[in-house]
C-alpha cells in the first residue's frame, strides 16, 4: 500500500477580523486546492486568532480528508 504526499495551497478572505489586541477570534474563509493526484477544492469557513492559523487548519481538514479517502480506496 502506497500513499501519495497530500500537497495543497490555501487562499483567504477575512469575513470578520480578529480584534486588534488579541482577543476574541476572526472568521475567515478558507479555499484550499490540492496538487494531482488531489485536486480537489474546498472551501471551509474558519474561526481562528488570526489568516494564518485559518489557512494551518484549513490545510490540515483538506489533508485529513484526502488521507482518509486513500485509505478508503487502498
Amino acid at each position: 500500500m502506497k500513499f501519495e504526499m497530500v500537497k495543497a495551497r490555501a487562499v483567504i478572505d477575512v469575513v470578520k477580523a480578529p480584534l486588534p489586541n488579541g482577543v476574541g477570534l476572526g472568521t475567515f474563509k478558507v479555499e484550499v486546492w490540492g496538487e494531482e493526484p488531489f485536486d480537489f477544492v474546498r472551501v471551509y469557513e474558519i474561526q481562528a486568532r488570526s489568516d494564518t492559523m485559518a489557512a494551518q487548519e484549513g490545510i490540515f481538514r483538506f489533508v485529513t480528508e484526502m488521507e482518509e479517502r486513500q485509505a478508503k480506496e487502498n
